[in-house]
């Protein structure tokens, strides 16, 4: 490629260094400089006296030392990255002499530098001035090219001063112009003459063999140098630059002129040429030689700084004045004229060249400079940012978009993103979003924005690939926007790939209306997930899948519930239409341990009878499928979700009451909710549908053990008009009266006069209450028919009402008349009478046997008792002395007494008779004292009068005897 067709820009800074000091000044136009040399900071002079000259970074003599004692200094070379310089001297008449100095130990003797070694180079003892040097980094070899052909290859150790050896390994006719080292697995050595370049093995395999030709041109002096950071070899011809490697020839580029000096500067080129019309005469090598004349002084020379590898010129001028050397420190490239100027070469930053760059619109340079460089990647993206603005601007949208992408890691996104929102490209808009979402950039808006562009496009097929490719997004906002989009599969298919499975019921349920698969869905999953998602949408899924979600219910709360497994179907047909394949391909993607063949869900009925075949289905399966182990929810949990499913609650309560183990407050709400729906479904149904379900009602609260509160049957009885449940509850509870009552309140007088003639018996204030109940209203008396008279006998037989609370009760009302009464009232009156008169024929026999006592009595106490007994009343014989008599008129032998002692004698006879009556006085004493009992006997007592008047004579009311 020729420069010709290279951009070329001004990337360096140019200078005319001024020296410190005069005397550096002057030493640069000097006749007697002789060589140059950079390294370790320092710029090195040799003259023609044979002293070298340290300049500091300023160009001032900073120490000068006497290097040679004859001959002028014509090559001196600085060790990189060592204190070593290395100097040689010509005089022409003498071998030239070669010494290495070491900068950092002084001689004690003269004050310089220390000299580590000093030798004649060898030439054969021809005397031809030294046109090439080239060293090892270690200095173990030299190579010394002269100009009568021939090359010395120096070994030994030069540092140490332990010896040398020299060898000629070549020889031409031809001069040499240029040697160079190239390390390696062998060391090779490149050699210039000016009309061949060859290569030389001086070590490992292959050394010994004569030299290779490598090429039949060769190049002048000065037109070769090494490349340190490849290695190669770069060789400047008129007609082009050559570069050598371990393969032998390289690139090349053609750059027409007659070549003077070439040099590198990092990975630039630095190169030397002249004029066409100064081009090289027969004479001109040989001035190189020995000098040129003081014509050169004003030469015109172009001075250029080339990179081959982006193939640019990074610098290029024109010098009025012949260029005698270049050279390299401190980080600035340096040019020295044949007529003493000195002229610096900066560099210009990164930022400035690619500004320069930018100026001309060559971003692609711009890029390829930055990446040489190595710069960051915040910087180089900068730079393709810049590119694709540029490339925006020409329209060339899809190039641009690829700069976008690769900077991709440091540009906001918003500024992208309006540039293709504006110019309506959204396939660019896609593809740069899908790049964010891979580089895990995006933010909701974009994910909401590239699954909009996904929808305008309808492009279901890159929406699905999207989903798949497992690109980092937002989740929430990509299941959205699937929402709003209608893209409901796909939002399925995100939320089951990451585990979202309430979202995933929510989407089939509210979106899809898919209320069968929601269902299935949920009874695939563990409890802790079927379970929520089963209360959440219970009052829909039994709106649409009424007996299947019962079920579900009935596993779950009876402990039952197991995961779903389906049972082997045959193959369907497949659906039709993209949107069924692209659902089966998502479906390929769901990671389900329990999914197997999807069964079409059937058509379900309504009623109970279709429930009972599932739970029998059920039951049969969970035979074979163990049941997962959690924590049953109480029954009550589930009531609100049979809300107007009152069928299916009826199921649902049924079931769980079958079960054995169940808690008491539990057994209490299911029996209490089942007996309302009962009497609930009762109140809307007519002839024998109310009866049957009446019936279940009742079979609830028939029983002494029933699992419900009293009062709430009576409630829910009493709000569904449900007799038999009140009275049922009422005579469990003993409440006989308030059953009678009801009938009472209501008006049912047939009901009435059933429960008294059933509760009657054993509650006989039941009989007062119907008497008031029949004299109420012409009516129902009426009805009660001969009723009355029954409840008047039982009234007037038990005593349970004077006849003056009868005869008050009947005239409440003006009902009753007195014909009905009239039996009653002379029946009363005449049984009556028949008391009274009883009462006084006993009042007067007991007034008759206490008059008589009494007077029996006084004459004891009063008159001599006579007693003519002849015989013992205890042993029957005759009485004879000494016998006792007693009050009684008994009388017996003293010897039949059985009399002890002085103790008081009673007759034997009337003892026991008197013991009777002590014991019965004794009894009356302490009953007097015991209140409670006469209260308690006087509640159970029907004749209340003749209760008070027995404890009245039994002393109760007697006023206590103060002592």
């Amino acid at each position: 490629m020729a420069l010709t067709s290279w951009k070329a820009f001004n990337f360096f800074d140019v200078s005319e260094v001024k020296p410190a000091d005069s005397e550096s000044a002057l030493l640069f136009e000097s006749p007697e400089f002789s060589s140059i040399c950079s390294g370790s900071d320092n710029v090195f002079l040799g003259s023609t006296d044979g002293q070298i000259r340290i300049l500091s970074a300023s160009f001032k003599i900073i120490r000068a030392f006497h290097a040679h004692d004859s001959g002028s200094v014509t090559h001196i070379k600085q060790i990189h990255g060592t204190s070593l310089l290395i100097s040689i001297s010509e005089d022409l008449s003498n071998e030239p002499v070669l010494k290495v100095w070491a900068l950092d130990k002084p001689d004690k003797k003269t004050g310089g530098p220390k000299c580590l070694s000093s030798l004649n180079v060898s030439n054969g003892r021809k005397q031809f001035p030294i046109s090439a040097l080239a060293t090892l980094d270690n200095l173990s070899q030299l190579a010394v090219g002269f100009a009568n052909g021939s090359v010395t290859v120096i070994r030994g150790d030069l540092i140490n001063d332990r010896g040398a050896k020299q060898r000629t390994v070549f020889e031409s006719e031809e001069p040499i112009t240029g040697v160079e080292f190239r390390e390696g697995p062998t060391t090779t050595l490149y050699l210039a003459t000016t009309g061949r370049i060859l290569t030389l093995t001086i070590s490992g395999r292959g050394q010994g063999q004569p030299a290779k030709n490598l090429e039949d041109n060769g190049c002048g002096l000065g037109c070769m140098t090494v490349d340190s950071d490849s290695g190669d070899i770069i060789v400047a011809r008129d007609d082009a630059i050559y570069y050598y490697g371990a393969n032998g020839r390289g690139p090349s580029y053609a750059y027409e002129g007659p070549k003077q000096l070439v040099s590198t500067f990092g990975d630039l080129i630095a190169l030397v040429t002249q004029p066409r019309s100064d081009a090289a005469s027969k004479t001109s090598l040989l001035r190189k030689f020995v000098g040129g004349g003081a014509d050169d002084r004003y030469r015109s020379s172009t001075f250029a700084l080339l990179d081959t590898d982006l193939k640019y010129v990074a610098h290029t001028e024109t010098l009025t004045s012949a260029i005698r050397t270049v050279f390299a420190e401190w980080g600035d490239f340096f040019l020295l004229t044949l007529d003493g100027k000195l002229f610096r070469y900066h560099e210009k930053s990164l930022n400035q060249k690619l500004e320069i760059l930018y100026q001309r619109d060559l971003y692609v340079l711009a890029i390829n400079l930055a990446q040489k460089i190595g710069v960051d990647t915040a910087q180089r993206n900068v730079i393709l940012r810049k590119y694709g603005d540029y490339l925006h601007k020409k329209g060339d949208y899809d190039t641009a978009m690829q700069q976008y992408l690769k900077a991709i890691d440091n540009t906001e996104p918003s500024q992208v993103i309006r540039k293709f929102l504006d110019s309506q490209r959204i396939n660019n808009l896609i593809e740069y979003l899908e790049e964010l979402h891979e580089h895990d950039k995006a933010t909701i808006d974009h994910t909401t924005l590239l699954l909009n562009c996904y929808a305008k496009l309808k492009d279901t097929d890159k929406l699905e690939t999207f989903i798949k490719s497992g690109t980092n997004f937002d989740l929430e906002t990509a299941i959205a926007m699937c929402r709003q989009g209608g893209y409901h599969d796909q939002a399925v298919f995100l939320s089951k790939k990451h585990g979202e499975h309430d979202r995933v019921v929510d989407i089939l349920i509210e979106d899809s209306k898919k209320y069968d698969e929601a269902l299935d869905y949920i009874h695939r999953h563990e409890p802790d997930v079927a379970y929520p998602n089963l209360m959440r949408y219970a009052r829909v899924l039994l709106e649409h899948c009424p007996n299947d979600t019962t079920q579900l219910f009935i596993e779950y709360y009876t402990g039952q519930y197991r995961l779903k497994n389906d049972a082997p179907v045959a193959p369907t047909q497949a659906a039709s239409g993209g949107a069924a394949s692209a659902v089966q391909n998502l479906a390929s993607f769901i990671p389900l341990p329990y999914r197997q063949a999807t069964v079409t869900p059937s058509a379900t009925t309504q009623d109970n009878q279709s429930l009972s075949l599932l739970t029998e289905e059920a039951a049969a399966a969970a035979k074979t499928d163990p049941s997962l182990a959690y924590k049953v929810p109480r029954p009550r949990t589930a009531f609100s979700s049979f809300v107007d499913h009152p069928d299916q609650f009826i199921v649902f309560l049924e079931a769980r009451l079958s079960e054995a183990d169940m808690e008491e407050a539990d057994k209490v709400d299911l029996h209490t909710t089942l007996f309302e729906i009962y009497l609930d479904v009762a109140g809307d149904k007519t002839g024998p549908e109310k009866q049957k379900w009446e019936a279940k009602a009742k079979t609830l609260i028939d029983g002494h053990d029933i699992s419900m509160d009293a009062s709430n049957v009576l409630l829910l009885s009493h709000l569904s008009d449900f007799r038999d449940g009140t009275v049922l509850v009422r005579e469990q509870q003993g409440l006989r009266f308030d059953i009678f009552r009801s009938y009472a309140s209501i008006g049912d007088t047939a009901s009435a006069i059933k429960a008294l003639r059933k509760y009657g018996p054993e509650e006989p204030q039941l009989y007062p209450a119907a008497l008031a109940y029949f004299t109420s209203s012409p009516k129902i008396l009426q009805e009660a028919g001969d009723e009355l008279d029954v409840v008047l006998k039982r009234i007037d037989e038990d005593g349970l009402m004077a006849p003056l609370q009868v005869i008050q009760t009947l005239s409440t009302n003006a009902v009753a008349t007195m014909g009905m009464v009239k039996k009653y009232l002379s029946e009363t009156i005449e049984r009556e009478r028949k008391e009274i008169s009883n009462n006084r024929r006993l009042i007067e026999s007991y007034r008759g046997e206490t008059n008589s006592k009494r007077k029996e009595m006084d004459e004891l106490g009063t008159k001599p008792a006579v007693f003519q007994t002849r015989r013992c009343s205890a042993c029957g014989g005759s009485l004879d002395l000494p016998t006792v008599h007693f009050l009684c008129k008994h009388s017996f032998h003293q010897r039949c007494l059985n009399q002890v002692g002085d103790a008081d004698v009673e007759c034997p006879k009337c003892a026991p008779t008197n013991n009777n009556i002590r014991a019965f006085r004794k009894a009356q004493e302490d009953s007097a004292n015991r209140h409670e009992m006469f209260l308690d006997t006087l509640q159970r007592s029907r004749d209340k009068f003749g209760t008070i008047s027995e404890f009245f004579g039994r002393g109760v009311m007697t006023a206590p005897v103060l002592e």
